[in-house]
Order: structure tokens, then sequence, then C-alpha cells
């Protein structure tokens, strides 16, 4: 019952922050099955990975570190930062790749979801292992859920946010981004892992993660905000177009789009994510050359169709 009870409160908590940060990206958001696909990596191929590489670091150093204490250290603040936030990141690179990974906001919701994927099992670990007192095991299920599992999600979000910021530019300066993300997302779970090791630290370590995920919410308020403004911009050449209704553009960059009645019903949610969609394709389209060049332009084209089919015939 115990590992039952375990699994529970590992899975539901980073259940619902998952849905949670996949529901804020109210303007362009991902789909729930890529979404998930990446909480899954993180929850399976990412533990497996970061195990197997932990483990292999740690022989290496225990050549040199004979003392428990010290190696036990070393791998809380070095070894596990570096191997488990590589092994998060690695299915976030192949994410990435995707033509329709576009901004900031994607990167955090993606990697945000690798990070919970990541924490579930991990506490689920935690829990299983420290059941047979529940004082203890209530406080471990606490301290786990409110923070080192969200720290898990802010790291990897990071890294995230960065290749999201970076996916239109050259090649060198992705690099560039990538690697300043994967070192930042390093040294936050390093930062963490570090402050709580030692009690007398321990403070700082809640103080220093509380002010990440400030930092990291305040980041992620702004992406949203910017994807309105993309969407009212790039809409705004649409409507003197006559593609889209200049009644539409404050609705369709709004939340106001989510209430019935401004268009027919069983139109408004295709109506929505074509228009969406629409918006962030040309800034892609102007921001890439090449065949990824070609493929966005095509899809304008493509939801400039479908969208002045959606409207044939609607009085607005």
């Amino acid at each position: 019952m115990l590992i039952i009870f375990s699994a529970l409160a590992a899975i539901i908590p980073m259940t619902i922050y998952l849905i949670l940060i996949w529901r804020f990206d109210k303007y362009d958001r991902e789909p729930f099955g890529m979404v998930l696909a990446n909480y899954l990596w993180g929850a399976i191929g990412a533990i497996f990975l970061a195990l197997a590489g932990s483990l292999f670091l740690t022989i290496i150093i225990s050549f040199f570190l004979k003392d428990d204490k010290s190696l036990g250290l070393v791998g809380a603040v070095v070894v596990a930062p570096f191997v488990e936030e590589i092994t998060k990141g690695i299915f976030l690179l192949i994410t990435v790749s995707n033509r329709k990974f576009d901004n900031i906001t994607d990167g955090i919701v993606y990697g945000g979801a690798i990070g919970l994927g990541f924490g579930m099992t991990e506490n689920f670990m935690y829990f299983a292992g420290n059941a047979e007192n529940l004082g203890s095991w209530i406080a471990i299920i606490i301290i786990r859920t409110l923070f080192s599992a969200v720290m898990h999600c802010v790291s990897t979000a990071t890294l995230g946010a960065f290749l999201g910021y970076s996916k239109l530019m050259s090649k060198g300066k992705r690099i560039f981004y990538a690697i300043l993300g994967l070192l930042t997302a390093m040294f936050i779970h390093a930062a963490w892992n570090s402050s709580v090791s030692f009690q007398s630290t321990a403070p700082l370590g809640f103080l220093f993660l509380f002010i990440t995920v400030l930092i990291f919410i305040t980041v992620f308020i702004a992406s949203v905000a910017r994807e309105r403004k993309i969407i009212f911009k790039e809409l705004s050449e649409e409507a003197e177009k006559g593609i889209i209704p200049s009644a539409h553009l404050h609705i369709l960059s709004s939340s106001v789009r989510e209430q019935k009645g401004w268009i027919p019903e069983n139109i408004r949610k295709d109506y929505i994510k074509s228009a969406t969609t629409l918006a962030f394709r040309k800034l892609q389209a102007r921001n890439s050359n090449g065949a990824s060049k070609i493929y966005y332009e095509n899809d304008i084209d493509n939801y400039r169709k479908f969208i002045s089919f959606l409207l044939s015939g609607i009085k607005v």
C-alpha cells in the first residue's frame, strides 16, 4: 500500500503542474501529445540514462575520492547536475528541431514537461525508499513536491527558453545559446543541491529556488504577452488584405477568443488555431531561409485558404 501511495504522491502533483504549464500557454498552445511525450522522456528515458551516467562517473571519481561523505557531496553537486541536465536536454533538442517549435514559450513548456517527468520518477524512488516512518515520509513528500521537483522543472525549462530564443538565429548563435542554457540549468541544479546538502545553508537554498521560480514565472508571463503582440501584429496585415475581419483582431489576440458568440461555435476553435498558426508562420518565414522558408511560405498560403474557407458565407 505504501508503494501505491508513494506512486500517487509522485504522479498527481506533477500531472497537475504539467497541465497548468500547458494551459498557461493560452495563445499558441502546443499539442498535448507532444508535451506528454516530453514528460514521459523525463520520467523514463532521462532517468534511465541519468542513473547509468551517474553510476559511471561516480565509479571513476571513486578512484580519486575514498571518503564516502566527500564522494556523496561531489555526486550531488557535480555529477547529478551535469548528467541529469544533459539527459533531460537530449530529447528537448529533438523537439526543438520540429519546425513548429518557434519561441521561448514553447521551450518553457516542453522543457518544463521533461523536468516534471524526471521529478515525478525521482520523487517516487525517494518516497518509496523512505516509507518506514510516516512523519518523515510526509515531510519528504512536501519538500520534494514543492521544491526538488520544481527545481527539475525550472532548470530544464530554462534550457528550453534559451533554445526557443535562439531557434531562428544562425547556427553559431544557436550553439552558443544552447550551451549557455545548459550551463544555466546545471547552475540552478547545482546551487539547489549544494545548499540543501548542509543544514546551515538550506534556508539559502529555499530562498534561491524561490527567487529562481519568480524569475521563471516572470519570463513565462512576458513570453505569453509577446505571443499576444505577435498575433495582433501579424494578423493586422491579414486584416488589411481582407483575409481576417478587422473586428476580429483584438478578439483573436486576447482571452475573449475563448468566449462563445463572436463567431459560429462550429468553426470557432478551428478559426482560432488557424489564425494563430498563420501569425507565427509569417514570423518564422521572415526569419528563416532555404527549405524552411519555403515550408513556412507554403504553410502560410494553406492557412490563408483554410481561413477563407471557414469564413466563407459567414456574416462578420
